[in-house]
């Protein structure tokens, strides 16, 4: 059985500027509801607080579920259906720094049976500082971010065979993150969150130049697609109302790693056609045989890896429904960027693009200076004719030079 025919020719990068376009669209997309809540919409791991889940027995609603939490001073908390709603599941958040949280389980307990006797069951409990929520919230961001530019270092050495610009790329980059963090926090004290996005911010600005200046054309590429991958599967799931947590931050790192190796399976196939001479064909048109002869292995993959996902999404319950969302999102993201974002990147960067780096090279030794060649010794001069009886027979004037001739061939003459 074969699904796609090995000597396929679809002009993927014919399509590159409307495709473009669309990516364009879609970052703007995803970055509205980020901008309108400031945010994504954090869980109770980042912004701290208290999160239980209960499931009822009996068929209750959020109202009531409220109304039994009130003697603990929990009526204003916020409470969700979780899972469909024949199960009767709810999650109870409330960020209350001033509550007293020893014994809270069993506060809990009896302010849920007072209501509802025995018909009911903790299922989880988990509580989270302000204090530690934030710091969770850096360390997940900055996670984020030294894992796209990391990969931007390995695609560099790994494919331009720079591995000393990278580290030094990698070196530069680590110094503008420390003094970025220096200069909005303590010089201009600035809040932690807006610290942590001019952060990532100037950073990636910074790696984006440096692989411009320093002509890597593949770690552009990669930088680009990962960050096109991250942005829009934040966004995606932040307009789907879902809570951005520890497990989020997995499912979004998952996808960075998924999508490089994407992104990896095209570059090695182009490199492989050019270091074959793209027989005589341009850049472009590598490419895009080059994905071409990877599109089956990209489908294969892709479709499998989508199937599993969505079967997580769809029975896996309400505990790993988000990190499956996420996952789909991301994953379907990716694909579509290793074909439509980190190959047409190799054509915007011009061959050779931006500032040419080389070293010295130490002067050649001049050549010595070829001798002339000696001229040929001259001849001896003809011999005159002459009525001299001396003179041997055997010689005669033969065109301005003499020469010896049979004494049988001058008796003929």
């Amino acid at each position: 059985m074969q699904l796609i025919r090995p000597d396929i020719n679809i002009n993927f990068m014919g399509k590159r500027n409307l495709l473009m376009l669309l990516s364009a669209a879609l970052l703007v997309l995803s970055l509205i509801p980020l901008l309108i809540t400031g945010g994504p919409n954090y869980g109770i791991d980042f912004s701290g607080g208290i999160l239980i889940q209960v499931k009822f027995q009996k068929p209750t609603d959020a109202a009531a579920v409220k109304q039994a939490l009130k003697p603990i001073g929990m009526d204003d908390s916020l409470v969700q259906r979780f899972g469909k709603d024949e199960d009767s599941e709810f999650l109870v958040r409330a960020q209350k720094p001033d509550l007293d949280l020893s014994g809270l389980d069993q506060k809990l307990a009896q302010a849920l049976k007072a209501s509802y006797g025995d018909t009911f069951e903790v299922r989880r409990v988990e509580t989270v500082g302000p204090k530690v929520g934030k710091d969770l919230r850096e360390q997940a961001l900055m996670a984020v971010f030294f894992a796209l530019l990391l990969m931007a270092v390995y695609i560099s050495g790994r494919f331009e065979a720079k591995w000393i610009l990278s580290a030094v790329m990698a070196g530069v980059l680590v110094a503008t993150a420390l003094l970025t963090h220096w200069l909005l926090a303590t010089v201009l004290g600035l809040s932690d969150t807006l610290v942590m996005i001019a952060q990532i911010v100037i950073a990636l600005s910074v790696t984006m130049a440096a692989c411009w200046i320093l002509r890597l054309r593949y770690a552009m590429g990669a930088v680009v697609s990962l960050s096109h991958d991250v942005l829009i599967t934040v966004g995606i799931y932040t307009l789907c109302g879902r809570e951005f947590n520890l497990s989020s931050v997995a499912a979004i790192l998952t996808v960075i790693g998924y999508s490089l190796n994407d992104t990896i399976i095209v570059y090695d196939r182009i490199r492989e056609n050019l270091r074959k001479g793209g027989r005589g064909a341009s850049f472009e048109q590598v490419i895009n045989d080059s994905v071409n002869q990877t599109l089956s292995r990209t489908i294969l993959t892709s479709g499998t890896t989508l199937l599993v996902l969505v079967c997580l999404f769809l029975l896996g319950g309400g505990v790993i429904e988000d990190f499956a969302l996420a996952l789909l999102i991301g994953v379907a993201v990716g694909t579509y960027s290793s074909v439509y974002v980190a190959s047409p990147m190799l054509l915007m960067m011009p061959q050779g693009g931006g500032l040419k780096v080389s070293l010295p090279q130490p002067a050649s030794p001049a050549k010595p200076s070829a001798k002339p060649a000696p001229k040929p010794a001259p001849g001896p001069e003809p011999e005159e004719m002459s009525d001299d009886p001396h003179r041997p027979a055997n010689i005669r004037r033969v065109r301005g030079r003499t020469a010896k001739v049979s004494r049988s061939k001058r008796k003929k003459h």
